[in-house]
């Protein structure tokens, strides 16, 4: 179970990293719609988070 949780994780970041950087290249064209700019907030936010909490989590299980 723990495999599949680290798998889903690993494809979470790639597509957040995936539409953070479609975002970043479409607001060099236009600007984004607020609806698309929440977007582009929230990815930022949860690509932190994610990667928060995994090191926090392989920090706890190796110096646990």
């Amino acid at each position: 179970m723990e495999h599949i949780f680290q798998l889903s994780a690993a494809f979470l970041i790639l597509c957040s990293f995936y539409y953070y950087r479609h975002f970043k290249r479409v607001r060099r064209e236009r600007k984004l719609t607020i609806m698309e700019f929440l977007i582009y907030i929230s990815t930022q936010v949860a690509l932190f988070l994610c990667a928060g909490s995994y090191l926090l989590l392989f920090l706890d299980r190796n110096f646990g």
